[in-house]
């Protein structure tokens, strides 16, 4: 990265990415409707979409079928994987527009034998060279921050169209070094966290006389412990998530497929309060609930804990009711928990199991962090080799910090390689 921060501090709090979710919006960050809230959390690494095949359909790759990648979609989508075992490579330069040193790799693969199927995949996320210095810009030193992700995941055919699988992760992230922040020790966050999932597939989801396969899925993702880089900094979720997708494939002949992706996206962590300063002086809560809570109650809680939009009087003060409380425009609660939800959508055509074109777009709300983007694609796949490529088109233009976003990903398959639907219906 090769840029000079101006303290210390600035790196510690600034290459977190935003992580606390502890900390509300103020009035200033209303705009009369519904304010700027975003959800942070600590180790955004681990919901960086790491490959390209879904990385070129809206990041929409929870429904699709079973590749070495869905250890980071969808474990239970192992056990329907045309192929026995697959294991593969991505790479992607990250944040582009900023930088020219970040970068996100991931190695990935999996084994299927009857019943079951097990996996693993490894993720490595570097900041690049950063430089540190003091508040009077003296050079102390040079570090290379990194985090990283291993994990390893297990599937099992319920039956011949359910599945389920469940993965178990460790992630480290070392974002300072170690080095004392205005007198505090800083150390690596580390995290154990765990995937589960879900998957329904069927074969026979005719439409009229057209052949098709469907798919539903639904996970949770990355369910564990709070994290901090230091003793008396407050711990701070990691990325939560649920999803829930479909995914149709259309059967036109045995060369010409084409596969619809939707998926809802929603990070299953405390949305922050609104804050404000009453009469005396004294910060209070307007809105809201406390985001200072346990996992397994912040994951229940951001489904209800939105705090809309305060109402204001003539004077820019908060109206208050006269039990004490804050007057809330009427279902604004409701509006911005809907706006938590992010839609992915993705297109996939195969010609001959050969040649594979892509598309997706992918939409966040403005008031949630506004990413919307388009991705496009394209797949290559000869005997054992594949090498898909994606390219990530922002809303927004060059002003976006992930345009021009390129992910890499190469496959390779082991074992019997299956690429029929009669294959798929021989026993094992």
């Amino acid at each position: 990265m090769k840029n000079t921060y101006l303290g210390v501090l600035t790196v510690f709090s600034g290459l977190t990415f935003g992580v606390s979710a502890q900390n509300g919006v103020t009035q200033n960050d209303l705009d009369g409707k519904l304010g700027l809230n975003t959800i942070t959390t600590a180790l955004p690494f681990m919901s960086i979409t790491p490959d390209s095949r879904a990385g070129g359909m809206g990041e929409a790759g929870t429904a699709l079928s079973g590749s070495s990648t869905s250890l980071y979609w969808n474990t239970s989508m192992l056990i329907f994987a045309e192929d026995k075992s697959e294991i593969s490579i991505s790479y992607t330069p990250w944040l582009r527009n900023l930088t020219n040193d970040m970068h996100l790799s991931y190695a990935s693969g999996y084994y299927k034998f009857g019943r079951h199927a097990v996996g693993g995949a490894l993720r490595f996320f570097s900041l690049g060279e950063i430089t540190y210095t003091d508040n009077n810009a003296q050079f102390i030193r040079t570090d290379k921050p990194s985090e990283f992700e291993l994990t390893a995941g297990y599937a099992f055919k319920l039956s011949e169209k359910l599945s389920v699988g469940i993965n178990g992760k460790f992630a480290y992230s070392n974002l300072t070094g170690g080095y004392v922040v205005e007198g505090v020790d800083t150390k690596a966050a580390i995290a154990g966290a765990a995937d589960v999932s879900f998957t329904y597939y069927t074969q026979d989801a005719k439409i009229g006389s057209l052949d098709g396969d469907y798919t539903f899925a639904a996970t949770i993702n990355n369910i564990g412990n709070k994290v901090s880089y230091s003793s008396t900094q407050s711990r701070d979720f990691i990325p939560m998530n649920l999803k829930l997708a479909n995914a149709y494939k259309m059967r036109f002949d045995k060369y010409n497929s084409l596969t619809l992706a939707l998926e809802f996206q929603k990070l299953l962590v405390p949305t922050p309060a609104i804050y404000g300063v009453n009469s005396d002086g004294d910060r209070v809560m307007i809105s809201g609930h406390s985001s200072d809570v346990g996992v397994i109650k912040g994951l229940v809680q951001s489904f209800y804990d939105a705090p809309g939009t305060p109402l204001v009087d003539n004077n820019g003060d908060y109206i208050q009711n006269a039990d004490g409380s804050y007057q809330i425009k009427k279902n604004s609660k409701f509006v911005e928990e809907l706006s938590e939800i992010n839609i992915a959508f993705g297109m996939e055509y195969w010609y001959n199991n050969l040649l594979a074109l892509r598309a997706g777009y992918f939409y966040e709300a403005p008031n949630k962090g506004n990413r919307q983007f388009f991705n496009f694609g394209a797949g290559l796949k000869y005997n054992r080799f594949g090498i898909d490529i994606s390219y990530l088109a922002a809303v927004g233009g060059r002003r976006s910090p992930l345009a021009n976003t390129l992910r890499f990903t190469l496959r390779f398959t082991l074992g019997k390689v299956g690429n029929s639907k009669a294959d798929e219906n021989k026993p094992e």
